[in-house]
C-alpha cells in the first residue's frame, strides 16, 4: 500500500471531501473558470462513455466546430490529440481546469467530457459549467467504493442535479426515470424500444455492423457491436440539440470504422482477434454476444486494488456460458495477490464447467495460449484492458502494456 492510499484510508471522510472541494475551487480560480467560455457536454453511465464522447466529437467536428474532449482513451484539443496514460478516466481538478483553459486558448467552442462516479465523488465536476449532460446506462459497478448500487446511482445523479439546462437520457435503461424526474430546462429522450424524441427504427445487425433509421434517415454504421446504436443515438441527441443537421450526424457516424480498444479487430487472419475494454459483467456479456457468430476463445481477468470483488466469479460464469476456451490471467492487480484474483474469477467457471479453463499468470503468455488454441473458424477475444498503455502492479508501479500489440506479434509468430 502506498503512503498516499494509506493517508486516504485513515483521513476522516469530511476532511477528504473538504480537500477535494477546495482543490476544485482553487483550480477553477487559478485557471479563470474556463468552462464559462465553452459549451461543455458531460457524458456519464456505466458503459459506452468513451465511445459516445468520441462520436459527439466527430459529429461536431464534421459540422465545422472546434472541439476539445476527454475520455479514458485519449485527450483532444482541436487537431491535437494524445493518449490518456493516467489510468484515470476523469483527470484531477487542476488538470481538468488546465485542460479547459487550454481548450479556450486554442479557440474551441465545445468541450465533451467523460464524467465518472468516482470523479463526481471527488468533486472533479465542480466549477465546470455543464450546458448539457448525457445519461447512457447504469449497471452495478464501483459498489465497494460507493457502498451500494443506490449510492452509485446517486453519485451519477449529482451531475444532473447540478446541470439545469439540458438532460439527455436513454429511455430504455431501467434507471432512466431517476434521471428523467430531475428538473431541467430541456429533456431529450433517445431509445430503441420506447417512445422518445430520437428513436432508432428498423434496427438490423450483422457481423460487420448495423443499420437503423431515425426520422426516415437510414444510418449504416461499420462497427462491431449492436450496443453501439445507443452510443450513436446519444451522440445524435447531443448534436441535434446544438443544431447539427441529421444529415451531418449520419455522414460523421458512417465514417467511423472503430474505436481504440473497443471491440477492436486487430487481426482477421488466420482467425479474428478482438480486443475490448469490457471489465463489468454487463459489458462482458454484450461483448461476447456481439461476437458469438463464431466460437469464442477468451482471455480475461479482473482488476484488483480491492475493487468490486463481487463481480469476479460473475465474470467467470459469463465466460463459461459463451466461450469454448477460457484463459484466466493477470489484469492490473495493484496491491492484491493476482493469483487470488484469478482463482476468484475461475470459481465462476468451475461452478458452470469444472476444470475447463487455464490459469496463466503472465498475460502475454495467456494471449499466446489463446492464439495457439484458436482454429480458423474461431474468434479470440481479449478483454479487460482494451487500448490501455499500462498495467498497474504492486505499490502503484506502472509497466508499459498493449494487448493489441502483443496479439499482433503473437499472430505473426504463429
Amino acid at each position: 500500500m502506498t503512503i498516499l492510499s494509506l493517508l486516504r484510508k485513515i483521513t476522516p471522510k469530511f476532511l477528504l471531501n473538504f480537500y477535494h472541494y477546495a482543490v476544485a475551487f482553487v483550480g477553477a480560480v487559478f485557471f479563470g473558470f474556463p468552462s464559462k467560455k465553452l459549451i461543455v457536454i458531460g457524458v456519464t453511465g456505466t458503459s459506452g462513455k468513451s465511445t459516445t464522447v468520441d462520436f459527439v466529437t466527430r459529429i461536431l467536428e464534421g459540422a465545422d466546430n472546434k472541439v476539445a474532449s476527454t475520455s479514458s482513451v485519449r485527450f483532444k484539443i482541436g487537431g491535437k490529440e494524445w493518449e490518456n496514460k493516467l489510468k484515470m478516466t476523469m483527470p484531477g481538478r487542476f488538470m481538468m481546469q488546465k485542460f479547459l483553459r487550454q481548450a479556450v486558448k486554442e479557440g474551441c467552442e465545445y468541450a465533451v467530457l467523460e464524467v465518472t462516479s468516482e470523479g463526481i465523488k471527488q468533486f472533479r465536476h465542480k466549477f465546470i459549467n455543464f450546458d448539457s449532460v448525457v445519461f447512457l446506462n447504469l449497471t452495478p459497478e464501483h459498489i465497494e467504493s460507493h457502498g451500494s448500487f443506490e449510492k452509485y446511482r446517486l453519485a451519477k445523479m449529482e451531475l444532473f442535479k447540478e446541470t439545469k439546462n439540458v438532460h439527455i437520457i436513454n429511455a430504455d435503461d431501467e434507471n432512466a426515470s431517476y434521471f428523467a424526474d430531475l428538473p431541467a430546462n430541456k429533456k431529450i429522450l433517445y431509445s430503441v424500444k420506447n417512445k422518445s424524441n430520437i428513436k432508432a427504427d428498423n434496427l438490423t445487425l450483422n457481423k460487420d455492423g448495423f443499420e437503423f433509421t431515425v426520422n426516415g434517415t437510414i444510418i449504416n454504421m461499420h462497427l462491431v457491436g449492436g450496443f453501439n446504436v445507443y452510443n450513436a443515438l446519444a451522440a445524435m441527441a447531443v448534436c441535434l440539440n446544438y443544431d447539427v443537421s441529421l444529415e451531418k450526424c449520419k455522414k460523421a457516424l458512417e465514417k467511423i470504422k472503430g474505436m481504440p480498444g473497443r471491440l477492436e479487430v486487430v487481426a482477421k487472419e488466420p482467425f479474428w482477434v478482438v480486443v475490448d475494454y469490457a471489465f463489468t459483467p454487463d459489458q462482458l456479456e454484450a461483448c461476447y454476444k456481439s461476437l458469438n457468430h463464431r466460437p469464442l476463445v477468451c482471455v480475461l481477468g479482473a482488476t484488483g486494488g480491492g475493487r468490486d470483488k463481487w463481480k469476479r466469479p460473475v465474470l467467470g460464469k459469463i465466460a463459461a456460458q459463451y466461450c469454448k476456451e477460457i484463459i484466466i490471467t493477470n489484469e492490473d492487480p495493484y496491491d492484491e495477490d493476482p493469483w487470488e484474483i484469478m482463482e476468484q474469477v475461475a470459481s465462476g467457471v468451475q461452478n458452470q464447467r469444472p476444470n475447463t479453463y487455464h490459469l496463466i499468470l503472465d498475460r502475454k503468455e495467456a494471449i499466446k495460449k489463446a492464439i495457439k488454441l484458436a482454429k480458423p473458424t474461431d474468434t479470440v477475444i481479449v478483454t479487460g484492458k482494451g487500448s490501455e498503455p499500462l498495467m498497474v502492479i504492486a505499490n502503484g508501479k506502472k509497466i508499459p502494456w498493449d494487448d493489441r500489440q502483443i496479439a499482433r506479434e503473437e499472430i505473426e509468430l504463429n
